[in-house]
C-alpha cells in the first residue's frame, strides 16, 4: 500500500486527549469482558452463560494481557527511533526486541512455526531484519496470517486522529515486524478505523472508509462485504448473521491457532448490529466467541473513540476497572500502570505527529504522563480507598471515589473522596499499590513482574482541598513498606476552601515500598456519624532515589513453572535465584535482570559481586530495555570493559585489569549527562564520554554471558539530583 510519510495537516481538536482516553479505556474493557471465554465457540457460551451483558469475573485486579501489551509498548517506537513519520519497520522491531521478555510474558510464546509472535521474535534475534521477520516467504501464511496484526494495531489510530491513511500506514510497518497478508491488512482496518471514530459519527461509515485502505480483493474485504451484504438483508438478527459466518469465514476454513479472517468477521458483524452503541457492540462481540478478548478488545477501542466518555457507562463498566493496568514488558517499573497513563502518553505522541502544541489544559498530564492529576472525566487512576477500623464503632463504612469539576488547580478536574460512618480519629487512606506480587491477582494470563514504582529517597507529592460544605480534616502523606510499617510525612490541618499540599521526602533505605499515599484523619462527633470529603488535584512522585536491595531481604516469585523471578527483579532471559542470601545469575548463552525507573537520569549505581564461573560479569545501567542500555564489568580473565547496547552490544572502552573467582568486586558507575566514570573496588579504570545518541536516563541491573555465572550480593543507587518544587 502507498505510504504518506509527510505530516498531514490539520488541527486536534480540544478533546483530543479525552478521546484517546476513551478509546484506550474501552479497549482495557473489551479484554477485560472477552478474556473468561477467550476460545470458547458460540454454543459453549450460550450452554454456560446464557448471554453476555456484564463482566462474566469479578477480577479485583487483571493481569496482563497481549492485547494491551503490544500496542502500548511497540506505540514507543516513535519515541525510541525520533523518526516521526518516516517510523520503519525494523524500527517497530527493536521495540519488540526492547521491550518484549526472551519467551515469556507479554504475548503467547507458543512455539516456532506455531505462534507468529514467537516465530518473528526469534527471527529478529537471529538476525533477521523487519518485515522479512514476519513475511509469508520467511514464515508461510498460516504462520504470518493469525490475528496478532490486528490486536496491536489500535495505537496506530489513537496518535493518528481524523488521519485514516496515515494511521494505516504506520500500522502496515508495525503489523509487518510479525505478520504479513491479510493480518497486515487487518492492522490498516483497526488503525485507520480508530482514526475515522475521531472525525466520524457513524460507525457504518467507519467501517466503509476504512476498508478503503486495504484492497479490494483481499481475503479480508471479502469477508468483510460479505458481512455487510449480509446486514443490510437482514438488519435485526445478529444471530443468523453469525450463523453465515460460520458457513462462509469460520474456523474450519482457515488454518492456524486463531486466524484473522473469521475474527475479522466477527467485528464487522458486532459493529454493524451494534448500531454505535459500546455496551451492544462488545457483548454481541463477546457473545459470537472465538477470539473474544482481541475482538472485543479492537471493538472496544473504536467504539471508545466514537461515543466517547459519554457512551461508556460508568458503574457497569468503568468503577470495577478502577483505571487499572497490568503489563508484562520486560521493565517492571512499567508494568505497574493505569489506563490514563497510556492516553496520556499516546495523546502526546499524537501532538508530536502533527506537529501542533499541547494545549494549556492537558500539558502537566501529557507532560509527564505518570502523574496522578485525575485530568480525564470519571478518571480515578487506581487509586484505592482503605477505612481503618475502628473498635468504639464496628459499623460498615462506605466509601465514594469519583470525578468532580467543582474545583481543581491544574487539568481541570481532581478527584473526590467521601467516606460516611466514620468517626473522630478514624484513619482513611487514599493510595496507590507501587509493587504487586502473584497472589494479588485472581489470574496468570500473560504474566507480568513489577519493580517498585516508588523508591527511598524520592518524594512523593499531594494536593487536596476541603469542599465548602464538608468538615475540616487533617491529613498527611505516606508510605507503607513491605511488611507492614509505614512512614507519615507532617500532618497539616485541611479546612474548606484551601488548597494544602501534602509532601513525605522518603528516608533513605533499603525497604521495598509496596504502597503510597494519603492519609486522612477524621475531625467530628464521636460516634459512627462523622463524614470525610475531600478533594484531590494530584499526586505525584519525583526526585531521585537513595536505596540498596539487599539480596538477602528478597524472596522468589513463582507465576507458573516456567516462569520465576526475584521480588524487585524482572528478567530477560537465563536463569536467576536466590541462594545463600545472594543471587545467582547464571545462562548458556546470555541473563539478564532489572530493576529501578526508567526515568532515572544522573546517578552512581554499585553492586557487590563474586564471579563464580566463566568470564562476562556486568553491571548494567541506563537500562532503557533489553536493547537499550550500558554494561560495565568484567570481560575474559583480564579485562575490565565497558559497553553499549544498542541492539546488540558494543566495547566503547576497556582496560587491564586481573580479578579472580569467588573474590567480591565493588562495581560502580558515575553517570551525569553523558559521561561515564567506572570503578572496582573504588578505583576509576575507565572514563568515557558518549557522543552517539547516548541514554540519558534508565534504571539498572546486572547481567552475565557466555556459560558465565555471578553471585549478586546486593546493588545500590544515589540519585544527585536536587528535589525541585514545580
Amino acid at each position: 500500500m502507498k505510504q504518506n510519510t509527510s505530516p498531514p495537516a490539520g488541527r486536534l481538536s480540544e478533546d483530543y486527549p479525552e478521546r484517546v482516553y476513551a478509546g484506550w479505556l474501552g479497549k482495557i474493557i473489551g479484554i477485560r469482558l472477552g478474556a473468561p471465554i477467550e476460545s470458547m465457540t458460540r454454543q459453549k457460551i450460550q450452554d454456560i452463560f446464557g448471554s453476555v451483558h456484564d463482566y462474566l469475573i469479578d477480577y479485583d485486579l487483571f493481569a496482563a494481557d497481549d492485547d494491551s501489551n503490544g500496542p502500548l509498548f511497540l506505540v514507543r517506537a516513535l519515541a525510541d527511533s525520533g523518526k516521526g513519520w518516516d517510523l520503519e519497520a525494523q524500527d517497530v522491531a527493536e521495540a519488540l526486541l526492547n521491550y518484549a521478555p526472551y519467551e515469556h510474558g507479554f504475548f503467547w510464546w507458543g512455539g516456532y512455526g506455531i505462534s507468529t509472535e514467537h516465530t518473528a521474535y526469534l527471527n529478529l534475534r537471529r538476525g533477521i531484519p523487519a518485515p522479512q521477520s514476519g513475511s509469508i516467504q520467511t514464515n508461510g501464511a498460516t504462520a504470518a496470517e493469525q490475528i496478532g496484526g490486528q490486536i496491536f494495531s489500535d495505537c496506530w489510530g489513537l496518535v493518528c486522529p481524523g488521519h485514516p491513511a496515515e494511521a494505516a500506514a504506520l500500522a502496515e510497518k508495525a503489523s509487518s515486524v510479525t505478520h504479513d497478508g491479510n493480518a497486515v491488512y487487518g492492522g490498516r482496518f483497526v488503525a485507520a478505523a480508530i482514526s475515522l471514530a475521531f472525525v466520524e459519527t457513524d460507525i457504518a461509515v467507519v467501517i466503509q472508509k476504512a476498508l478503503a485502505q486495504i484492497p479490494e480483493d483481499c481475503e479480508y474485504r471479502r469477508a468483510a462485504d460479505h458481512v455487510i451484504a449480509f446486514h443490510q438483508a437482514h438488519p435485526e438478527d445478529w444471530s443468523a448473521c453469525f450463523r453465515e459466518i460460520q458457513e462462509n469465514f469460520g474456523y474450519d476454513r482457515y488454518p492456524g491457532a486463531c486466524h484473522i479472517i473469521p475474527n475479522a468477521a466477527v467485528m464487522i458483524l458486532s459493529m454493524l448490529y451494534g448500531q454505535g452503541s459500546f455496551e451492544k457492540t462488545l457483548t454481541i462481540c463477546c457473545m459470537c466467541g472465538w477470539d473474544t478478548d482481541c475482538n472485543a478488545g479492537n471493538t472496544g477501542a473504536i467504539l471508545g473513540v466514537l461515543q466517547g466518555m459519554q457512551g461508556i457507562d460508568w458503574g457497569k463498566w468503568r468503577k470495577p476497572v478502577n483505571d487499572f493496568l497490568a503489563c508484562s514488558s520486560v521493565l517492571g517499573y512499567l508494568n505497574l500502570t493505569d489506563i490514563p497513563t497510556g492516553a496520556s502518553y499516546m495523546a502526546a505522541c499524537g501532538y508530536r505527529l502533527l506537529q501542533e502544541e499541547i494545549p494549556e489544559r492537558w500539558l502537566p498530564a501529557l507532560a509527564r504522563p505518570e502523574d496522578c492529576l485525575f485530568a480525564y472525566p470519571g478518571s480515578t487512576q487506581a487509586m484505592r480507598v482503605r477505612v481503618h477500623r475502628d473498635l468504639r464503632f464496628p459499623y460498615r463504612t462506605h466509601s465514594y471515589l469519583g470525578s468532580t469539576t467543582e474545583a481543581y488547580r491544574t487539568c481541570g478536574r481532581s478527584l473526590k473522596l467521601y467516606c460516611c460512618r466514620v468517626t473522630d480519629g478514624q484513619a482513611v487512606d487514599l493510595y496507590k499499590r507501587t509493587y504487586l506480587y502473584p497472589e494479588d491477582f485472581q489470574d496468570s494470563r500473560y504474566d507480568p513482574a513489577f519493580s517498585p514504582t516508588l523508591y527511598p529517597g524520592e518524594r512523593i507529592r499531594g494536593w487536596v482541598r476541603v469542599p465548602e460544605y464538608a468538615r475540616s480534616c487533617r491529613a498527611a502523606a505516606y508510605v507503607g513498606y513491605r511488611g507492614g510499617q509505614s512512614v507519615t510525612g507532617e500532618i497539616h490541618l485541611c479546612t474548606p476552601g484551601k488548597w494544602v499540599e501534602l509532601r513525605l521526602d522518603i528516608p533513605a533505605g533499603s525497604e521495598l515500598i509496596e504502597e503510597a499515599g494519603l492519609r486522612f484523619y477524621v475531625t467530628g462527633p464521636d460516634t459512627d456519624k462523622a463524614e470525610l470529603c475531600v478533594l484531590i488535584d494530584a499526586f505525584v512522585t519525583e526526585g531521585t532515589p537513595d536505596y540498596t536491595v539487599r539480596l538477602a531481604n528478597e524472596s522468589a516469585v513463582y507465576w507458573k513453572p516456567t516462569h520465576q523471578d526475584i521480588t524487585q527483579f524482572t528478567q530477560l532471559k537465563g536463569t536467576a535465584r536466590l541462594e545463600n542470601g545472594t543471587m545467582l545469575l547464571s545462562c548458556s548463552d546470555f541473563e539478564e535482570v532489572y530493576t529501578g525507573k526508567t526515568t532515572w537520569e544522573d546517578y552512581t549505581v554499585s553492586a557487590r559481586i563474586v564471579p563464580v564461573a566463566g568470564g562476562e560479569h556486568f553491571l548494567l545501567f541506563r537500562v532503557q530495555g533489553a536493547i537499550r542500555s550500558y554494561a560495565f564489568g568484567f570481560s575474559g580473565e583480564e579485562h575490565a570493559i565497558l559497553m553499549k547496547n544498542n541492539n546488540g552490544y558494543a566495547v566503547l572502552s576497556d582496560c587491564a585489569y586481573h580479578w579472580q573467582y569467588g573474590a567480591v568486586y565493588q562495581l560502580s558507575v558515575i553517570v551525569r549527562g553523558n559521561t561515564i566514570s567506572c570503578a572496582v573496588n573504588g578505583k576509576v579504570c575507565i572514563e568515557y564520554t558518549d557522543l552517539t545518541r547516548p541514554y540519558r536516563s534508565g534504571a539498572v541491573g546486572a547481567a552475565v554471558r557466555d556459560h558465565s555465572a555471578c553471585r549478586i550480593e546486593q546493588i545500590s543507587i544515589r540519585g544527585d539530583a536536587l528535589f525541585k518544587d514545580r
